[in-house]
């Protein structure tokens, strides 16, 4: 675990907008106070991690986005949001739940393009006020907008290695879990994905489920039975999204000393928005389709 002072402070920034009740908290006309920061040092710190660490991005999907023109016609969709990894601050979820469904019945653009414009205008200029950046914000209307795209290639770690045979002690982030398979003469890159990431949520304690894409290269390369019993130890942690791929990051880095590392979480939907933190060792190794607003990430089985 991080720092315990360090611990305290992000629950009690984060801690804002929970146990709201009724209309306490949740606002239907335009309320960007409702917004909190959080500092990425408070956990960083901990780990030996700066933002010069690694480069990455936070992409969120926003599903319960909606607005209303001028003459009161609802405008729906999902809100895709892009947000670097080099920022000094990310956005508290709840928070940014609470700030875009105070959007419902603020009227803004007489049609329905025009509120899509103003809407995405505005949102990206209150995160780039908040956390001090440059984020990404991009409004689909339809499935048809913005082409699905998933990872490749990868290979699942059940299906390398037999889960069943495993026995799985470890529950609390190990990662001397993680062992060498090889030592090679020559530089290998794999890919490995697994769905057995579950951690918990910082300040609720709710569980997070996701699934982890990892691509490595270098002549230390990990084993598939110690990657899995890896994974499966972040089980019982409470750590935000962000952190626990800064975390699986950090430990695969020190393990193995890779000459390239790509780490990326896609978690389910949780409040009507899903979270998908990618870290990496080069800005070549980060999928496009997380930034880029002509697309978006396919959903994995549990999304």
């Amino acid at each position: 675990m991080a720092d315990v002072k360090n611990y305290q402070e992000v629950v009690d920034i984060a801690s804002k907008h929970l146990g709201k009740v009724g209309g306490d908290g949740y606002k239907d006309t335009y309320s960007p106070e409702l917004l909190v920061k959080v500092p990425r040092y408070l956990n960083r710190e901990g780990y030996g991690l700066t933002s010069d660490s690694f480069v990455g991005v936070d992409t969120w999907n926003c599903y319960e986005v909606s607005a209303i023109t001028t003459k009161g016609q609802p405008v729906a969709g999902m809100l895709k949001i892009v947000c670097p990894a080099d920022s000094e601050y990310h956005v508290e979820s709840k928070s940014i739940k609470l700030y875009l469904n105070s959007f419902n019945m603020t009227r803004i653009g007489e049609n329905a393009a025009d509120c899509i414009s103003a809407l995405e205008s505005r949102v990206k200029r209150d995160l780039d006020e908040l956390l001090e950046t440059n984020t990404i914000v991009s409004f689909y209307a339809s499935e048809e907008e913005g082409k699905a795209i998933s990872f490749e290639g990868y290979k699942d770690l059940g299906d390398i290695v037999n889960l069943d045979e495993i026995d799985f002690t470890a529950f609390q982030s190990d990662s001397s879990q993680l062992k060498i398979e090889d030592t090679l003469e020559e530089s290998k890159e794999v890919k490995l994905k697994s769905n057995l990431l579950r951690s918990n949520c910082r300040v609720t304690n709710q569980p997070d489920w996701g699934d982890v894409f990892i691509k490595i290269k270098g002549k230390k390369l990990p084993s598939a039975e110690s990657l899995a019993k890896y994974i499966v130890s972040h089980r019982t942690v409470s750590h935000f999204h962000e952190e626990i791929c800064e975390m699986v990051y950090k430990h695969l880095t020190d393990a193995y000393k890779p000459e390239q590392l790509m780490v990326a979480c896609l978690y389910t939907r949780r409040g009507g928005l899903d979270i998908n933190p990618v870290r990496a060792s080069h800005i070549s190794l980060l999928p496009d389709f997380f930034s880029n607003v002509d697309y978006r990430i396919a959903k994995t089985l549990r999304q």
